[in-house]
């Protein structure tokens, strides 16, 4: 099993996203997804703007545009244009002392284990969004939802209180893995399939 302690799982993360937008057919882009209002192309634009503000909340700046407004377009390759995004969020992690303790996120201060793995968890589980939406057999990887847990315990129920950023929770049945389990607790039905047309 991949070590997902720090900021590794934010690698494991991000490694997963790019995979699933990689893979997407030019003319699945439009496909729903779990994200019930959102088009595959408006979750890979939710991402990226809400990664690059991971990025941008440690080296100063703010997103380009509102992450829960995301365009329906494409601006050129998604793959490289999400790319772009991801290195600079890498970068800035790599650039924090090994012994930071606080790291400036979109969500606060957290420690640095909890700020890797708050970024992992969007990167990964809107990596997963879009891979089912597009028919792709990507389940989210069981190493990568375990490092994310830490900081989903922590921070989703007042996420979702207070800001409704995640559906309720769903039940967790005991036959869950731990990627199940962490899709039901963000709000997603882990056997999602896109409606019939």
């Amino acid at each position: 099993m991949a070590d997902t302690r720090g900021t590794k799982v934010l690698t494991r993360a991000h490694g997963y996203l790019r995979e699933a937008v990689a893979a997407v057919p030019e003319a699945a882009w439009g496909a729903p997804t779990p994200c019930s209002e959102w088009t595959a192309r408006q979750v890979l634009n939710h991402a990226r703007i809400d990664q690059q503000g991971y990025g941008l909340a440690i080296t100063g700046g703010r997103p380009d545009s509102d992450p829960f407004q995301p365009a329906d377009v494409l601006d050129g390759d998604p793959s490289a244009k999400l790319d772009e995004v991801l290195r600079a969020v890498a970068a800035a992690y790599d650039g924090l002392p090994a012994d930071a303790d606080q790291v400036p996120t979109p969500l606060g201060s957290l420690p640095l284990p909890i700020a890797a793995a708050a970024a992992a968890m969007d990167a990964a589980v809107h990596g997963w969004d879009i891979a089912v939406a597009t028919g792709q057999d990507r389940p989210l990887p069981k190493d990568v939802a375990e490092g994310i847990w830490p900081a989903a315990e922590q921070l989703v129920d007042h996420l979702r209180d207070a800001y409704r950023v995640f559906a309720p929770a769903r039940e967790t049945p005991q036959a869950y893995d731990s990627a199940e389990a962490l899709l039901a607790f963000l709000g997603r039905d882990p056997g999602w399939t896109p409606p019939a047309s």
